[in-house]
């Protein structure tokens, strides 16, 4: 009898979900990793805010994956503190509390000769790739701490943050500065039980191939890319998605200031 009901128990978890109950915040999730991520959130349970520059594709993305219920999309500048305010805020008011944010909102530019990039791209590049998360820090932590149940945080960063290579330098280093404050307020605010972990993936399928590997998009500029990865492929939302679904969930509560490589072994 008991067996039984453990068993029931379990079932019923799983049905739920493993973000049921749970509130996120998803910068950058018009498309891409970010789009996965908060799919990924909702299919679990979740209720999702995606943030983005682009307000219409944030709300076609939101139209797909989910319902009034569970998904709402803002025009979000992630650089901006009054917008990561209308997002808590906006978390709070609709949904009730904030769990989970994930950044995710990143830039770049073209693969090149370090000497040719300039400063506003340079500017850009730690504008939205690490002010974004200072901005992220200050104004939904004190959310986190408020609700005194914990939380989670998760960065994505980029392979190129462990594994730097020429013609990015500025957009590697900026991902550098990601992963190490994410160790650093990993160590600050664990003792509210806020874990704050990082994500590494290798460039995915997108037309952002040109810009990271600063060649054409060919199939032979691929399979030459793809040849030096040892799983030999591209990184897909999904393998971020899922990986972002571990470290929110309880079955990563004890996982804190990792930074997890999802990239098929390119960083060996």
């Amino acid at each position: 009898m008991a067996e039984t009901s453990h068993q029931s128990t379990s079932e019923n978890v799983a049905k739920a979900g493993r973000l049921s109950g749970k509130v996120a915040i998803v910068t950058g999730g018009a498309g891409g990793f970010g789009a996965g991520i908060a799919e990924r959130f909702i299919s679990e349970g979740c209720k999702v805010l995606i943030g983005d520059l682009n307000d219409e594709g944030a709300k076609s993305t939101a139209k797909r994956i989910g319902d009034d219920s569970n998904v709402r999309a803002i025009k979000m500048n992630v650089c901006e503190e009054d917008d990561w305010r209308t997002a808590v805020d906006t978390c709070v008011k609709d949904f009730g509390r904030l769990d989970i944010v994930v950044n995710n909102a990143g830039a770049t530019y073209r693969n090149k000769n370090t000497l040719e990039v300039t400063a506003a791209e340079f500017q850009r590049c730690f504008d939205v790739n690490v002010k974004s998360v200072f901005w992220a820090v200050n104004v939904a932590i004190p959310q986190l701490q408020k609700q005194g149940d914990g939380g989670s945080m998760i960065n994505i960063s980029s392979i190129g943050s462990i594994r730097p290579r020429p013609g990015l330098v500025w957009y590697n280093s900026s991902k550098g500065a990601v992963s190490n404050a994410t160790k650093g307020l990993a160590a600050e605010f664990g003792g509210d039980q806020i874990r704050v972990n990082a994500i590494c993936p290798l460039l995915s399928g997108t037309g952002l191939f040109e810009s990271f590997v600063g060649v054409k998009d060919t199939p032979e500029n691929r399979k030459k890319f793809v040849s030096n990865v040892p799983l030999g492929r591209l990184t897909e939302p999904l393998d971020v998605a899922n990986a972002a679904l571990f470290l929110a969930s309880d079955e990563g509560k004890f996982l804190t200031g990792v930074n997890l490589e999802v990239d098929g072994g390119r960083g060996v």
